[in-house]
């Protein structure tokens, strides 16, 4: 019975994803789960699952998980074999956004984070792409570098963290002694910011040839791109810091080399206008936000904008901020993130607030998502204890849900 379950499934999603299975298969899918997608109104849940595309990148569904950081990367930075299976198992997803991950050795701010500057790393990532494309699915990778939020003892001998000013973070890190606060950046100087743009495009180009569909750049959570957009940590008074203009510059200078380099098609961004993470914070984030995805726009035919609406992984309605004002200034796809359930999914899907819906930590638990917000079945618990480092225990060994039918 259970061979015939998981059979009957794996057609289920063929045809929810718009493939034909045969008669037969057809016939028993219907009794089982009704009609596929087509056969529904869009004001319904069934938008969630309907396909869409974001730029070049083809989704079977909106569902898309979002990048969460697990620190189990192996020597070397290079992503744990172990991954190949995890995201394999969470290939149903429309896109996978990987982890994020670090362009160079400069910007790596916690303990077993991979990268992707490296061939070993390269390698690493391919066989996890292989294993997500062999199960439908599609992946892009999170282009990362954490600026002033790391630890002297992560960086290469010698180095400090950079960040556009010489301003410390009020901010902790997770180190090979535990967490501890995060060390005193040196400003980056100008001459060097070329070579950063450089080192993102090399990593866009080694994601593409690792086998991914696209990437994000990772603009968000306090991090390098942001602590440059916000005024609370850039005070450089170059042509890289004060006005909004210029505060702006890096962000639109990356993702505009990275989409030369892979194409716009393939380049998506990550923004968070008024997460207080990583100390991140700025005196007024709504123009400075709207002019950033202008910004953006101008690049034209961008993948996605990817935004995490107040509070990363905590408030959503804490800070006031209008983002229908800021989704008016891209006319591309939008992705909205931060406590979102299947029915707030639905509404913004159904109002036009979002082209895809980004679920984060429900997808540690939860490898088949997809299915369980398909079905209004209940959702797993993570384990806290085993979030970051590890091996398999709370990682891959999190079960499917076990569909059983009459007879």
């Amino acid at each position: 019975m259970r061979a015939r379950q998981r059979t009957l499934l794996d057609a289920a999603f063929q045809w929810w994803a718009g493939l034909a299975p045969d008669g037969n298969a057809a016939a028993g899918i219907i009794a089982a789960f009704g009609p596929p997608p087509s056969r529904y109104s869009m004001t319904d849940a069934s938008i969630l699952f309907s396909p869409t595309t974001l730029g070049d990148i083809a989704l079977a569904n909106r569902v898309v998980m979002a990048p969460l950081t697990r620190n189990r990367a192996i020597e070397g930075c290079v992503p744990t074999p172990l991954a190949i299976e995890y995201y394999r198992q969470r290939a149903s997803a429309g896109l996978i956004i990987a982890e994020a991950t670090q362009i160079n050795p400069l910007g790596q701010g916690y303990l077993n984070t991979p990268g992707i500057y490296s061939q070993a790393q390269v390698a690493g990532w391919k066989a996890v792409t292989d294993a997500v494309h062999a199960a439908g699915g599609k992946i892009a990778l999170q282009l990362w570098h954490v600026g002033r939020i790391s630890h002297v003892s992560l960086l290469p001998a010698g180095e400090v963290p950079v960040a556009p000013s010489a301003i410390g973070a009020n901010a902790q890190t997770f180190t090979a002694n535990g967490m501890e606060q995060v060390s005193q950046p040196r400003a980056l100087r100008l001459e060097e910011i070329p070579q950063l743009i450089a080192d993102y495009r090399t990593a866009a180009r080694n994601a593409i040839g690792a086998g991914f569909d696209g990437v994000e750049v990772h603009a968000a959570n306090g991090y390098l791109i942001d602590q440059f957009l916000r005024d609370g940590s850039n005070h450089r008074t170059d042509e890289y810091g004060g006005s909004i203009e210029n505060r702006t510059r890096l962000l639109a200078e990356v993702v505009g080399a990275v989409a030369e380099e892979i194409g716009a098609g393939r380049t998506g961004v990550r923004l968070s206008p008024v997460t207080p993470a990583n100390d991140a914070h700025d005196s007024n984030p709504q123009p400075l936000f709207e002019r950033a995805v202008e910004r953006l726009e101008a690049i034209g035919g961008l993948a996605f904008v990817h935004v995490i609406e107040g509070a990363t992984g905590g408030p959503r309605d804490d800070i006031p901020f209008d983002y229908v004002a800021l989704k008016s200034r891209f006319s591309g796809p939008w992705v909205v993130n931060n406590g979102y359930d299947k029915a707030m999914a639905v509404a913004a899907l159904s109002e036009g607030r979002a082209d895809a819906v980004a679920f984060g930590r429900p997808f540690i638990a939860n490898p088949d998502l997809v299915t369980r917000l398909r079905l209004d079945a209940p959702l797993a618990s993570f384990n806290p204890d085993t979030l970051y480092g590890g091996g398999a225990e709370g990682y891959i060994d999190y079960p499917p849900l076990e569909l059983s039918t009459a007879g």
